[in-house]
């Protein structure tokens, strides 16, 4: 389960690059959700999933839905979108373990032992070092070339939304059903960017080959099976174990991204996959004594 969510949550960043020449990035993400919507339906129907009992527990589920989907990808989309490039936007997100680690640890009470506090910051080195052949060290003000402090704002609140949406979800949602709470927090997050498009942005859509595909991977393969996965995960294991998870996505991305657009991959990006995937196996590694 791991290595597959890791797989698919990795094109989320190719998906955006893909779609959105021909979409604004609230009226790409509605009309993506909308449509998630009519899926997960269509699941729930045909297995007569269980519904959320309380309007309490709706209401949670809510909550984490729009911090999970509407701002993270909001801000992964819009940060894209106002010229930030992918790898970068990944760099940033790509911190949440540790946001999520430190906010698990006072908020949840969860205990984050040595090998993994080891194995949060070899992650964090190995994104960077993955990363950073992207971006011109040597003159800190080529940085922010082609695009402004709205895109860092943007990809900040993705960052800051993943983080407390996971820990909220651990907290206040693990007896969520899995397909029908995943479609009430899509429910959320669709009011929110629906919102959000009609404000603004101007809602036009050009519904060319490239983006009617890259709308059909991004609902089956990252809204519906990546979501779920993540789900699952969460109910499975401690939100900073989880987080943990997410180290591997810049990697991973960027050697899609060298496939697909043909991105250089040197030896510090080489090394950095290396340092990030050994940072990742410590963070999860149960310890010996841990009951089962």
């Amino acid at each position: 389960m791991p290595v597959l969510f890791v797989l698919l949550w990795s094109t989320g960043f190719i998906g955006a690059r893909f779609g959105l020449p021909y979409a604004e990035p609230f009226t790409f993400l509605t009309i993506r959700f909308l449509c998630t919507l009519v899926v997960l339906y269509l699941i729930i129907r045909v297995m007569r999933e269980i519904w959320p009992r309380t309007l309490k527990a709706w209401l949670h589920i809510a909550v984490a839905g729009v911090l999970v989907h509407a701002a993270y990808l909001g801000g992964v989309f819009s940060a894209i979108d106002q010229g930030m490039p992918a790898g970068v936007t990944a760099l940033i997100v790509g911190l949440q373990p540790l946001v999520t680690a430190c906010l698990a640890r006072s908020w949840l009470g969860e205990r984050i032992n040595r090998n993994q506090w080891i194995g949060i910051i070899l992650g964090l080195a190995g994104i960077t070092l993955v990363l950073g052949e992207q971006l011109d060290l040597a003159d800190p003000a080529t940085l922010f070339t082609g695009f402004g402090p709205m895109a860092l704002l943007a990809a900040l609140l993705a960052l800051l939304g993943i983080a407390v949406g996971t820990l909220y979800q651990k907290r206040y949602c693990t007896e969520m059903p899995l397909t029908t709470g995943t479609f009430i927090q899509f429910v959320g997050a669709s009011l929110v960017l629906g919102v959000a498009a009609l404000v603004f942005e101007t809602r036009e859509i050009e519904w060319t080959p490239t983006f009617v595909l890259t709308l059909g991977w991004l609902i089956f393969g990252l809204s519906i099976a990546a979501i779920l996965l993540l789900m699952a995960l969460i109910r499975r294991g401690e939100a900073s174990r989880v987080a943990s998870l997410f180290y591997l996505v810049p990697p991973v991305t960027a050697v899609e991204a060298w496939i697909l657009f043909g991105e250089r991959l040197g030896p510090m990006a080489l090394t950095g996959i290396a340092v990030a995937v050994f940072g990742v196996a410590m963070a999860v590694r149960q310890p010996a004594d841990a009951k089962p």
